[in-house]
C-alpha cells in the first residue's frame, strides 16, 4: 500500500469538516456509577471533505484526486486548516515552539512532536507528515540554520553531530495530516444548477 507524496487540494480542505476522534468504554455500574477506560492511547482524525466543494471545478478535481488514489488503496497528505502548526493558528513558527528531546552527546535522530496541553496534563502527538520547507531547529534556544536534515515522510530530524549531552533541541514547523479516502465510492449527484455534488467524502487518518 504506496503512500503519495500528494496534498489534498487546499481549496477545498479549507472547507471540510472533522477533527479529533478517540475511543473510549464506558461501563455504568448498578450503582450508576461509571468505569471508564481509553480503548486508544491516541487520537484518530477523520474528515468529511464534501462541504469544501463549491464549483463543478472543485467536483471535478475530486473525483480525478480519488482515481488517482485508486480509492482507498493509497494514503496521501491533508491540510487540516484548524491545527497544522507547532504554535497557535495565528502565529508563526518559531524554532523554540516544540522540545523534541535533549542532547545525550551521542543520538543524532529526533523525531518531531507536537504537544497538546490543558489543565496540567498533556498529550504528545508525533508528527510524521511534516512540512520540510517550513522546519526550523535551534538548540538551547539558538537557531540551528545548517547541520540538520529532515525527512518529510518520517518526521524525523538527524544532526550531522550529536547535540552536547544536556542541551535541549526544540522545533517549529508545518504539518499535514496522512490520511485516505474512508470509501471505495463517491455518490454523484447530478444536478442541473450546481452541475453536481457529493453528499459526504470521508478521509481517515493513517496511524502506523
Amino acid at each position: 500500500m504506496a503512500f503519495h507524496e500528494v496534498r489534498f487540494p487546499d481549496t477545498i480542505s479549507r472547507g471540510a469538516r472533522g477533527g479529533p476522534e478517540r475511543r473510549t468504554q464506558i461501563v455504568e455500574l448498578a450503582s450508576g456509577d461509571e468505569e471508564r477506560n481509553a480503548s486508544w492511547a491516541n487520537s484518530r482524525r477523520r474528515y468529511d471533505v464534501a462541504y469544501g466543494i463549491r464549483r463543478a471545478d472543485d467536483l471535478a478535481a475530486v473525483v480525478a484526486f480519488f482515481e488517482a488514489r485508486n480509492g482507498r488503496l493509497h494514503g496521501f497528505r491533508f491540510k487540516d486548516w484548524a491545527d497544522y502548526k507547532s504554535c497557535l493558528p495565528s502565529q508563526p513558527p518559531q524554532p523554540t515552539d516544540q522540545v523534541i528531546g535533549t542532547g545525550d552527546g551521542a543520538t543524532t535522530a529526533f523525531h518531531l512532536v507536537k504537544r497538546y496541553t490543558s489543565g496540567g496534563q498533556s498529550w504528545s502527538r508525533g508528527i510524521t507528515r511534516p512540512v520540510a520547507s517550513s522546519v526550523i531547529i535551534a538548540l538551547n534556544g539558538t537557531p540551528q540554520h545548517a547541520g540538520w536534515a529532515v525527512d518529510a515522510a518520517a518526521g524525523g530530524v538527524t544532526f550531522d553531530a550529536p547535540p552536547a549531552a544536556g542541551v535541549t533541541i526544540t522545533a517549529g514547523f508545518e504539518f499535514d495530516v496522512p490520511v485516505r479516502f474512508d470509501t471505495d465510492a463517491l455518490d454523484v449527484t447530478l444536478d442541473l444548477e450546481r452541475l453536481g455534488s457529493i453528499t459526504s467524502i470521508p478521509l481517515l487518518e493513517i496511524r502506523r
